[in-house]
């Protein structure tokens, strides 16, 4: 009875066991929801993995699996195009439903795979390189390195690129590396100390404390060191020379050392020669501190007053131009940079700077002035001698966990010694002279410039509330001390009529001072939302003497004053900025906008004519930023700023400058200030799996009562005064693109780059106004393989059209220009490497120059290493066709001009470069 009892028992179990059936339903779709027709949905059992059912999806991506038994499985779907989906799941008794299934194609999972576990990797916005996937030569530097990064360009010049965007900054282990000069990292680290190479869009000091975006960020290259170069030293010793030339013989010697231990770097430079190229960029006027660093004080945008350096003869000092002329320059620098205890940071660096340049240059003017031209030819000789010296120091420290405080100084030294001698004369269109002058100037100038800022900033307890405040301190001294001696002769029917001789000394001594304080306090409005208020108070003063005195025959001194170009000035500023931005921050979508006001007080003070100046401005500078991330590596960004600009006091100084008897200027007190509305739309795509980048941007720049000047020409003595005026109507507009990939079949990397640009520019010609439109295009294309110690070539071609038409004359002038160029290297057992680059530039005759004008520049190399690399020994000529000539052309406004200048043609030098490195690594690299 029992045993009858256990088989029914066990026939009932069987029969409820079977009869427990079920049904497994879903979709699947694709990354853009679009059905999946096809698709292979399969069960498995967890224990073997044995199939057990299966079935396709139809063409609305649906399946529908019956009469399954309840139990645990394995779901499984597979498809030609798209990744397998595995998931583990248990099928319960009548309908179970899985939704919607998304599958990744196979594309983008592969893309998937070589962001995380390949050469190039992407975590948020910062793009990496393993640098020791992309093989480089010998001894080669991070620019050689940076070559091979696929969406990385590096110009001829040096400027580099990534993603389409110039990057501004190179960081050593995220520090700057003799400050944020690009060039100093790039062309003297070697690339085989380099672990890491990032790339990331570095936000401003306020933006990274704050998280709230301010557009302000610039592209950045961080070179992560490898751990074992670290602990030792490296750096590398050039030194080059040449036969005598009718110039000078060429030399070149330069030295870099640099010793890391844990966190504590220590680095030296000397840079020595007069080729201008070889250690020296020529397209970068501030290289390693030794440029063109000219102090002003200026009005920006939002109302503040500013100082900088910006060249040229406005502050008295001269224009040098490296690419062009002959010059000699001493560099040298020492930076020290050290962490401590993970709160103490400090960065030192003392930099020296000499330059003796001369230059002769070689001018001619067109100048439309109604149905009369004025033709002007100038030659000016000048020579400088340039010193400057200057310390920086940074110190930051983490005071706890939510409070740090960082303080910075500079101090500059500045010694200019130059002379300028300029040979003119104008004529009209029929030939028949106007005026002639020579002009001899002769200045010393000396400069010391001192500052320094402190910065607090503080986290609470909420996240992102935040208070910071800053305070920074500028004092500038500058003493002229200078000559005038010219004659200058006019000419009526072109017979002489009058002559006027300058004989003068010019005394200008100025003291500014800045103090700023500013306080910033960020308040979360949830976790995408915040709102930032800042308010800033700053406190300018000055006083300027700019005296002139004639010679006098009877005493043989300087000591005629002479009133109208004699000035004293004193000035107090202040200005109150309150300002009020909303944000907003995800992962994908980034905006914000506010706006703020400037009261500005003008306190002016005349003490020559006894007569002051008070004046108010409200200024109003309202800004909307948005980027929208809408995939990996590619965004949109779209940017707004409305900004006001006043006048500087060299334009509202009533103040005569007489260098040119026949070209013044002077100011006017009466200027208003000027407001602009500048958009800025940009886009800009990078697809790894296809090594390929497309960026473009559209820009549009409108400005009312734009600050411009008055051309006072009278068309019988050919004398100008130009006058500080208003004028309404001027507007830019341009756009540019880009698209750069990879031909894979034959290792090819491609280069598209056109733009085109227009701007209206109204000036004022006696008065009246006129306008003058530009229109300029461009067209770029480049070409680029290589092969590890085989070759490596660049062939590039940009071709440009300038057009211009003013209301001053009907006909419009336009004129073409073309540079192509080759740039490659080929290896010789490896040993030996032989590089050469030439460049082909035509310039397109015109109405104004009846001549083509082109140009071949070859310059080569020839190369052999010794002793594992170690050693370098070179022979390079420069310029092997001696037609280095530098001719430009340009066609602006009422004016069309040609300029030459000297240029330093063919030479040859003999080099040596010893690449040294600690011991330790030589041991491992042989036993390697």
């Amino acid at each position: 009875m029992q045993k009858i009892l256990i088989v029914i028992t066990f026939y009932m179990f069987s029969l409820n066991s079977f009869s427990q059936k079920s049904n497994l339903a879903g979709v699947i779709v694709d990354g853009e929801n679009t059905p999946v027709h096809n698709s292979v949905i399969a069960l498995l059992t967890p224990k073997d993995s044995i199939l057990y059912r299966f079935t396709r999806s139809d063409k609305d991506g649906k399946f529908n699996l019956k009469n399954l038994k309840v139990g645990n499985y394995i779901v499984m779907t597979s498809h030609s195009k798209y990744g397998d989906y595995v998931e583990t799941m248990v099928i319960n008794e009548n309908q179970n439903d899985l939704g919607i299934i998304p599958l990744m194609s196979k594309t983008q999972l592969l893309k998937e795979i070589i962001i995380k576990s390949g050469s190039m990797r992407i975590k948020g916005d910062t793009t990496s390189y393993r640098a020791s996937d992309f093989k480089v030569g010998a001894n080669a530097n991070v620019e050689e390195l940076l070559k091979r990064l696929p969406g990385i360009q590096v110009g001829k010049n040096g400027e580099i690129k990534a993603m389409g965007e110039t990057v501004r900054k190179v960081l050593v282990d995220g520090e700057e590396f003799f400050g944020d000069d690009p060039g100093m990292a790039v062309k003297n680290l070697r690339a085989d100390a380099i672990k890491e190479v990032q790339i990331f869009d570095k936000k401003s000091d306020q933006a990274a404390f704050t998280g709230i975006d301010d557009g302000n960020s610039q592209k950045t290259i961080n070179l992560k060191l490898k751990e074992d170069k670290k602990k030792g030293y490296f750096g590398k010793i050039d030194a080059a020379n040449g036969p005598p030339s009718k110039v000078d013989s060429r030399y070149n010697t330069n030295l870099l050392f640099s010793s890391f231990k844990a966190k504590r770097k220590l680095s030296a430079f000397l840079l020595n020669g007069n080729t201008g190229q070889d250690g020296l960029d020529w397209q970068d006027n501030q290289k390693f501190g030794g440029g063109n660093n000219n102090f002003s004080m200026d009005m920006d945008d939002d109302g503040n007053m500013s100082y900088q350096w910006t060249g040229g003869n406005n502050d008295g000092e001269p224009n040098i131009n490296t690419q062009n002329g002959y010059i000699k320059n001493t560099n040298a620098g020492l930076q020290y940079s050290n962490k401590w205890k993970e709160k103490h940071n400090i960065n030192l660096t003392p930099k020296f700077n000499n330059q003796i340049y001369s230059n002769n240059n070689v001018r001619f003017n067109r100048t439309q002035v109604g149905q009369n031209q004025l033709n002007d030819n100038s030659t000016t000789a000048s020579n400088v001698n340039r010193s400057n010296y200057k310390l920086n120091m940074v110190y930051d420290v983490k005071l706890d966990t939510i409070n740090s405080l960082k303080i910075s100084a500079q101090t500059n030294f500045y010694d200019t010694a130059n002379t300028e001698f300029t040979n003119s004369s104008t004529t009209d269109e029929n030939g028949i002279l106007k005026n002639k002058r020579q002009i001899l100037v002769d200045n010393d100038t000396d400069k010391q410039a001192f500052s320094a800022s402190v910065l607090f900033k503080h986290k609470f307890a909420k996240a992102r509330r935040t208070l910071s405040i800053s305070t920074t301190w500028n004092l500038l001294n500058n003493n002229l001390d200078g000559f005038l001696k010219s004659e200058n002769d006019s000419y009526s029917a072109g017979i002489l009529s009058g002559t006027n001789s300058i004989n003068q000394n010019k005394i200008g001594d100025q003291t500014t001072q800045n103090t700023n304080l500013n306080f910033t306090y960020t308040e979360p409005l949830g976790k995408k939302f915040a709102l930032q208020f800042a308010y800033q108070i700053e406190y300018n003063t000055g006083q300027s003497s700019q005296l002139t005195y004639d010679f006098s025959n009877a005493t043989g001194r300087y000591d005629v004053l002479v009133n109208d170009l004699s000035n004293q000035f004193k000035q107090t500023i202040t200005v109150n900025k309150p300002n009020l931005k909303f944000s907003y921050n995800s992962k994908k979508i980034n905006y914000s906008f506010g706006s703020g006001f400037g009261f500005t007080d003008f306190d002016l003070l005349d003490q020559t004519q006894n007569k002051q100046y008070s004046r108010n401005f409200t200024n109003l500078f309202p800004s909307a930023q948005f980027s929208y991330k809408y995939k990996a590596n590619a965004n949109i960004r779209i940017s707004y700023n409305g900004a006001t600009r006043q006048p500087t006091i060299e334009q509202l100084q009533p103040l005569r400058n007489n260098q040119d008897f026949f070209n013044q200027v002077v100011g006017n007190p009466d200027l208003k200030q000027s407001f602009t509305n500048s958009l800025n739309i940009s886009q800009n795509s990078y697809n790894m799996l296809t090594e390929s980048n497309i960026y473009q941007g559209l820009g549009f720049r409108t400005t009312a009562n734009q600050i411009s000047y008055n051309n006072d020409i009278d068309p019988q003595s050919a004398k100008t005064i130009r006058k500080a005026v208003n004028t309404n109507g001027n507007f830019s507009l341009n756009y540019y693109t880009g698209y750069n990939f990879k031909i894979k079949k034959i290792d090819l990397e491609v280069g598209v780059s056109p733009s085109l640009s227009f701007s209206r520019s109204v000036i004022s010609i006696n008065s009246i106004a006129n306008t003058s439109d530009n229109l300029n295009s461009n067209f770029g294309l480049r070409f680029s393989k290589s092969k590890e110690k085989k070759y490596d070539f660049t062939i590039s071609n940009d071709f440009s059209n300038s057009r211009n038409a003013t209301t001053q004359n009907d006909e419009v002038r336009s004129f073409n220009t073309n540079d192509l160029s080759f740039r490659g290297g080929i290896y010789f057992a490896e040993k030996w490497k032989l590089s050469t680059d030439y460049t082909l530039r035509s310039r397109q005759k015109t109405i104004d120059f009846q001549t083509n004008l082109s140009n071949h520049i070859w310059n080569a190399r020839f190369e052999r290493t010794f002793k594992n690399d170690e050693f370098t020994a070179y022979i390079l000529v420069r310029d092997i066709l001696n037609q280095n000539i530098s001719i430009e052309r340009s066609n602006f406004q009422n004016t069309v001009a040609e300029e030459r200048n000297e240029r330093l043609q063919r030479y040859a030098m003999i080099g040596l470069t010893w690449n040294f490195k600690n011991k330790s690594e030589k041991k491992e690299q042989i036993q390697n």
